[in-house]
């Protein structure tokens, strides 16, 4: 069988190598070094040591591989945009998302009955030669982003494979210092299943293993201009193994 154009890219090649480097981590570390497998293994059973990356807003490469959504998709005023903000001397390179919430209704579309609403998220990530480019968070306790806010009422959403493609896990985003950069940690047992706003019953459990996107959203609905940064979003264990978070000049668990 013929390899397809897309199959020999170098992209689909490096992300191929990384996910079988990912795989083979321990065996290899076996057959190196011994103790190197031990601290693997050891690892394993009380949690990854280091904190596990999904979106580096600081790289504009990773911002422009998001999408933003708002109520102007289906016909609606809101606008939303997703800017990435080079590094400066008071502040890390982030993401800027910013825009403006109406809630007027579109005249021409009387099915419309609710607007105001704006948010972004990663776009499904290109696959490898095992397939489908998932995140595993089975082995992590939080979901952290490091943000400045507004002060506005966000909420942090994580897509999975679900069977039902709109689901969404929600959870507020709970900014304690307003205007200034802060971490800020969210359990990911305490995200809520939830299908276009309205949450769904029964609850089911979260499908940790099988990550397709993460995002934000603002939906309050209350008019006029909205502007929150992102430098970083990652899966932690939230303990003192995790270096990103002794270098956060501050750190807040949502609960």
């Amino acid at each position: 069988m013929r390899a397809s154009s897309r199959m020999l890219v170098p992209g689909f090649t490096k992300r191929s190598l990384d996910e079988l480097k990912r795989f083979t981590k321990i065996e290899n570390a076996a057959v190196a070094n011994p103790l190197d497998y031990a601290a693997l293994t050891q690892e394993g059973i009380r949690g990854p040591r280091t904190p596990y990356s999904l979106l580096d807003l600081s790289d504009p490469d990773i911002v422009s591989a998001c999408k933003t959504m708002s109520d102007a998709d289906i016909g609606g005023f809101s606008n939303a945009s997703l800017d990435h903000i080079p590094r400066t001397s008071p502040q890390p390179a982030h993401a800027r998302f910013h825009g403006s919430i109406s809630t007027d209704l579109p005249r021409n579309r009387p099915q419309v009955q609710r607007t105001g609403y704006a948010g972004w998220r990663n776009k499904d990530r290109p696959p490898t030669l095992f397939g489908k480019s998932l995140w595993d968070l089975d082995p992590y306790t939080y979901l952290a982003l490091r943000i400045k806010s507004d002060g506005r009422k966000y909420f942090v959403n994580v897509q999975t494979e679900s069977i039902v493609y709109t689901d969404l896990h929600q959870h507020r985003l709970h900014a304690q210092k307003l205007g200034e950069w802060e971490t800020v940690l969210i359990d990911i047992n305490a995200f809520v299943r939830t299908n276009h706003g309205e949450v769904v019953e029964p609850q089911t459990e979260m499908m940790r293993q099988k990550i397709r996107t993460v995002g934000v959203s603002l939906t309050d609905r209350v008019p006029g201009p909205f502007d929150l940064a992102i430098s970083r979003v990652w899966a932690t264990n939230g303990d003192e193994r995790d270096d990103t978070l002794g270098k956060a000049e501050s750190l807040e668990k949502a609960v």
